[in-house]
């Protein structure tokens, strides 16, 4: 036995601890590598599913715990209110004339164009006449058979001159009455009133005769004052008389654009509503920063089916200031004003809520905050946006506002 045994030995057996024999001490275990990394992987599986459990706790309990929820209010409020329809339509001149010629020939000047204005009876175009060998040949023999009447006439003018003279002579011999005398002359008369009147008409065929030819241009004149919309032709085009069987070509549109219609249709679930008299606020595209005013003049009796709906015409005189101008075809937006109130007690609509029996409701919040009961209100008129209040609440009520209901996914 070593020195240093026998010291430790000395000394247990001061401290009264008892040797244990050589042949009863228990040999130290050493782990394996294997068992040392299933020990860690076990407690580490301990550890995840203990954080796991107490997140899962947390999540459920947060989520059954649902928050309290702090609704929106707002008040009546006093403002104006309008009812309306609207209808789509466009602005037309009241009144349209089509200037057209009397005669076929071809255009051999013009004198306006789109955009001037015109007084009844302006020259605008002149037609020159072309004519066909078989007019030529009808007008030569009509100009023949008038100057036959003319011959005619003279002839007989002569023989009535010649009469009188004889009779004057007679009664100046006091060979005749006074009375045959007046008989004579009469005759006289009559004859030279004949052979004038056929010269006339001899002179008046010969001019339609130049004019057919080509030789006399046709003077076309505007019907009407007004504004001159289009001149389709030009210098040089053939145009078509106006005749029970053609419509003829239009030389130039005119109109008074003065006196200018809106013309729309509305919806057979609105054309119940309305009714002449009302009054219209246009809006026309062309011109966004001005509102125009219309008064309504007619409503269609029958209906016209357009895209599966039926629809009814309407026309509305345009009431214009001096100094407006609106062309003619511009697209415009009708609103037809259905009932109008100044200064009425009003909420939004979107504020109402609905019950049985067709009740109507608000939830007005009481002296409680965010403790709200049910106030049946009385409605009026409506924009779409806005609606009247006649009772049931008054200026100082705070309505909640609610909650907008969100469709599942």
């Amino acid at each position: 036995m070593e020195t240093t045994d026998i010291i430790l030995e000395e000394k247990q057996k001061q401290n009264g601890v008892k040797e244990v024999p050589m042949q009863e001490r228990t040999p130290k275990k050493h782990l394996s590598i294997g068992q040392v990394m299933k020990k860690v992987f076990l407690a580490l599986f301990l550890v995840g599913f203990t954080a796991g459990t107490i997140w899962l706790i947390y999540y459920f309990v947060n989520k059954s715990s649902t928050p309290k929820v702090i609704y929106k209010t707002e008040s009546p409020f006093v403002t104006n209110i309008t009812k309306k329809t609207v209808a789509t339509g466009s602005i037309l001149p009241k009144r349209e004339v089509q200037i057209k010629p009397q005669v076929s020939g071809i255009i051999e000047a013009l004198y306006v164009e789109a955009g001037e204005n015109v007084r009844a009876g302006q020259l605008i175009a002149k037609v020159r006449v072309v004519q066909n060998l078989s007019g030529k040949n009808n007008d030569l023999r009509t100009i023949n058979e008038g100057e036959r009447a003319v011959e005619t006439a003279k002839v007989s003018f002569e023989n009535a001159r010649i009469e009188k003279e004889r009779q004057e002579k007679l009664l100046a011999q006091k060979a005749i009455s006074q009375q045959e005398y007046q008989r004579a002359l009469t005759e006289y008369n009559m004859r030279k009133e004949e052979w004038e009147r056929a010269e006339r008409a001899l002179d008046i065929t010969r001019q339609n005769v130049l004019q057919n030819s080509g030789r006399i241009a046709n003077e076309i004149y505007s019907t009407v004052d007004g504004m001159v919309l289009d001149v389709p032709v030009k210098v040089g085009s053939s145009v078509i008389e106006r005749n029970n069987f053609n419509e003829g070509t239009t030389i130039a549109i005119v109109a008074d654009m003065n006196s200018l219609l809106f013309e729309g249709k509305v919806d057979e679930s609105e054309v119940g509503k309305i009714k002449e008299g009302m009054d219209l606020n246009l809006t026309i595209g062309a011109i966004p920063d001005k509102v125009f005013k219309a008064k309504l003049e007619f409503i269609s009796p029958k209906g016209v089916t357009e895209e599966g709906a039926i629809k009814f015409q309407i026309k509305a005189k345009v009431l214009l200031n001096q100094d407006d101008f609106i062309r003619a075809g511009y697209s415009a937006n009708a609103d037809i004003v259905l009932d109008h109130k100044d200064s009425v007690l009003a909420i939004k609509e979107s504020l109402l809520q609905f019950g049985k029996k067709d009740s109507v409701f608000v939830e007005v919040e009481s002296s409680q905050p965010q403790v709200f009961e049910k106030r049946l209100v009385k409605t009026g008129i409506s924009d779409g946006i806005n609606i009247e209040i006649l009772s049931g609440i008054d200026k100082n009520a705070k309505i909640k506002v609610p909650e907008m209901k969100t469709a599942n996914k």
